[in-house]
């Protein structure tokens, strides 16, 4: 009875599939029945960086002068048009959340054999506003930060920080022009859950580094012990 069970859901999801195909969220071709989210093709094709593994890669080095970071890294790189882009833009704009939980266990599976990831004792994500987030339905760096929260063993405080302001979208502006729009917008909640603590803050791209750079000096000034970054990608003209 239940093999008998088996063969017809097997059946029951093939007829969905051709109504209403699943579809690989980098490269939008039709998934096989044992894959998820990801193609197969896309999961060994996607550009990851190894940067976890280099203390002076390229997104380190983004905020040397700028701010104290233990370590920095990205999981991909990515450019315009590029599979990479596509997986972020479904994650913040076509409401699949999943993707977040998705790439930080993953990406988690590989930062907990980074001692200045490992070391981390709480994993805090870049906030939305929470007018946007109520928009949106949920902050896609937070649903990151659970993914990896499930895999490194590590617990990640969502409402840690705060943004305090709403401010225009980054996406058409500068360096400095993102800088000044982010500076002043973020403020510890806790301070008692920050302080003598290493921090693993997270995000979903890193471009300008302006609003990593304005969480990390937050969560510096509320005594943290130190803290390290991880986002799921970097542009590639960073």
């Amino acid at each position: 009875m239940g093999r008998f069970r088996s063969v017809l859901l097997a059946q029951a999801d093939d007829l969905i599939s051709l109504v209403y195909p699943r579809l690989c969220l980098a490269c939008r071709q039709p998934l096989l029945r044992n894959e998820k989210h990801l193609c197969m093709l896309c999961r060994y094709d996607l550009p990851e960086t190894g940067y976890h593994e280099d203390t002076g890669n390229r997104v380190a080095r983004h905020f040397w002068g700028r701010v104290r970071l233990e370590a920095a890294a990205s999981l991909y790189s990515f450019g315009s048009g590029s599979k990479v882009q596509k997986l972020i833009h479904a994650l913040k704009y076509e409401n699949r959340p999943e993707i977040g939980d998705m790439l930080g266990a993953y990406y988690g599976l590989q930062l907990r054999k980074s001692a200045p990831y490992s070391s981390a004792r709480l994993i805090v994500p870049v906030p939305l506003h929470p007018l946007k987030e109520h928009r949106r339905g949920y902050n896609q760096a937070a649903r990151f930060a659970r993914g990896l929260s499930e895999t490194m063993g590590i617990r990640a405080g969502t409402r840690a920080l705060e943004r305090i302001n709403f401010t225009e979208t980054q996406t058409r502006k500068n360096r400095q022009q993102r800088w000044e729009n982010v500076r002043s917008v973020f403020r510890v909640k806790d301070a008692g859950q920050i302080r003598d603590t290493r921090i693993l803050l997270v995000d979903d791209v890193v471009t300008t580094g302006s609003t990593l750079e304005a969480c990390a000096r937050a969560l510096l000034d509320a005594g943290a012990r130190g803290v390290t970054v991880a986002t799921i990608a970097c542009a590639a003209h960073l």
